[in-house]
């Protein structure tokens, strides 16, 4: 299935394999998505004033708005960030100014070209890694020969020859005791470059104080060589170290900037959480005004501008942008009418109850019971859920949720955690390798913290 051309359908029936209920907000985020792909493929003059559909989940916190996102730019294969709003603040203040998270996003593509392209490389990069280790293990051994003896000896040649055809029967039998892995144990000098270290420049620019990432010996590289020191080390561990070197010296990084830049214009995806912290009152002083100023900070950030980065300038008119909040105190009408007509989708979140905790328990690929029956596994220790057991412990995250604050899924993972601690802790030294967890278990670990309203609220 290719990862660029997903119906909405399709979108919709990866998505529901990680996450529970939510159908309006998986819906509008495969819709978005196909929008996307639709734009791509119109003609180019048309495709430049399509708009992106961009979106604002509104719901409580643990609902799934986050793992929404998140699993749509893996579908997609998409240069993804999960950034709080609350974090930015208004260009003159002190703190991190919204263009930020761009340059973030473009670093995070860079990132991901350049792993892809070391995929496309790598072949290559194993037979030069290979030939060097050769070199490394059989060093060539230059004949010395004095003027009158070349002159003389008629035969030299012949005995160049023999010499030149050992040398390279020698070769060949070390190239087959390294593919059968019969070097493995030998060990090996080599020259290992090092990090590249320095001080960091913070460059002070009407942006706020941004950490550019300049390194000195970066800017300065002829100047301060980049140091090299010795390692002994295992036959396979050298070769990784010279592949990975072969690798990163083969890559076109021009190539991977052009194409990471390419990427996040055309597909990035950039999740925005907590925005509804960053609606103010109508206060005319104090914080409000920067909450407001950052809203107007991102208004040309997400209609659509140019951004520069270290990597170069960057266009944002097509990024997809998810906003995110729960919205209590507030409402998204409360956004600056410019930024609400940025946000033409809105789609809200249900609260989870009992019904949707065993189903999250239970049926999606990273469910959390099969996540602590792995990890037991691997202990030896064969951990069974009866069903009830599974019912009791949503029952329990369901009546915590009403009595303290409502944390939605992210309940169970405390749960779960305070229920399977005595097995976590012994598993290693248990001589019983089969636990039953029944509701009888569950109520022994779970009823006093329950029923003690104050250590629930400190323990779940």
């Amino acid at each position: 299935m290719s990862s660029r051309n997903l119906t909405p359908r399709e979108t919709v029936s990866e998505l529901d394999k990680y996450i529970i209920g939510q159908s309006d907000a998986k819906r509008a985020v495969a819709i978005a998505l196909r929008s996307r792909w639709r734009r791509q493929n119109v003609s180019p003059e048309l495709a430049e004033e399509i708009s992106p559909k961009n979106i604002i989940m509104i719901g409580p916190t643990g609902v799934g708005k986050t793992e929404i996102a998140r699993r749509l730019a893996k579908l997609d294969k998409s240069p993804f960030l999960k950034i709080e709003a609350s974090k930015f603040t208004e260009v003159g203040y002190v703190g991190r100014d919204v263009e930020s998270m761009i340059r973030d996003l473009v670093d995070l593509a860079v990132n991901m070209a350049k792993l892809e392209e070391q995929e496309n490389v790598k072949a290559k990069a194993a037979e030069i890694a290979e030939e060097r280790m050769l070199d490394i293990l059989l060093p060539p051994r230059p004949v010395e020969k004095d003027v009158e003896e070349v002159l003389s000896d008629e035969s030299s040649e012949d005995v160049d020859e023999r010499q030149i055809v050992q040398q390279d029967a020698t070769r060949e039998k070390l190239r087959r005791l390294l593919r059968n892995g019969k070097l493995d144990d030998r060990s090996v000098d080599l020259e290992v470059s090092e990090g590249v270290t320095g001080p960091i420049i913070e460059v002070f620019s009407s942006s706020g104080v941004e950490d550019m990432g300049l390194n000195i010996k970066e800017m300065f590289g002829n100047i301060f060589p980049q140091q090299k020191k010795k390692r002994s080390v295992k036959v396979p561990e050298a070769m990784d170290i010279l592949v990975q070197e072969e690798a990163q010296r083969l890559v076109d990084m021009d190539k991977v900037t052009k194409t990471a830049i390419e990427m996040v214009e055309q597909s990035g995806i950039i999740f925005l959480d907590e925005i509804d912290k960053i609606v103010g009152s109508d206060s005319g002083h104090g914080p409000d005004v920067s909450r407001e100023g950052v809203q107007r900070d991102l208004l040309p950030i997400v209609e659509g501008s140019v951004v520069n980065t270290r990597h170069g300038m960057v266009k944002t008119d097509h990024i997809l942008f998810i906003a995110a909040g729960a919205f209590s105190a507030s409402k998204p009408s409360d956004l600056v009418p410019e930024l609400q007509g940025r946000f033409p989708i809105r789609v809200e979140l249900d609260s989870l109850g009992k019904e949707e905790f065993i189903r999250i328990l239970t049926e999606p690929h990273n469910a959390l019971i099969k996540q602590y029956v792995e990890m037991m596994a691997t202990e030896g220790i064969e951990i069974i859920f009866k069903e009830e057991a599974i019912a009791e412990i949503a029952e329990v995250a369901a009546v915590v949720n009403e009595r303290a604050e409502n944390i939605g899924a992210r309940r169970l993972y405390t749960i779960m955690e305070t229920l399977l601690d005595e097995i976590s802790f012994d598993a290693p030294d248990m001589s019983e390798k089969k636990v039953v967890i029944d509701a009888d278990y569950v109520n022994k670990k779970l009823e006093d913290i329950v029923e003690d309203e104050d250590l629930s609220r400190y323990i779940l």
